[in-house]
């Protein structure tokens, strides 16, 4: 029936995951308003998580560098390659 061991495998997988996000469904308690706000707050950033906010940021590398001498500090250069949308 099954000629590859890799088919095989993930139709065994899926069959697997199928049945654990049925039964996963009943055991989880109702979304009611309160819970939700729970949960929200948990979500959101807690008081001190943000403080790289307060950092003075230069966008320009070459402003970045003579200010970094000026200071006697170094360069923290963050860069991404990719799709700015993607961040890949």
């Amino acid at each position: 029936m099954f000629r590859s061991p890799l088919a095989f495998g993930l139709l065994v997988m899926f069959a697997f995951a199928a049945r654990a996000d049925e039964s996963a469904e009943s055991t989880l308690p109702a979304l009611d308003a309160a819970r939700f706000e729970k949960l929200h707050a948990l979500l959101l950033p807690q008081e001190g998580e943000e403080r790289w906010r307060s950092i003075p940021w230069v966008t320009d590398l070459w402003e970045a560098r003579k200010l970094a001498s000026e200071h006697g500090k170094p360069v923290f250069l963050w860069e991404m390659d990719g799709n700015p949308l993607g961040c890949t």
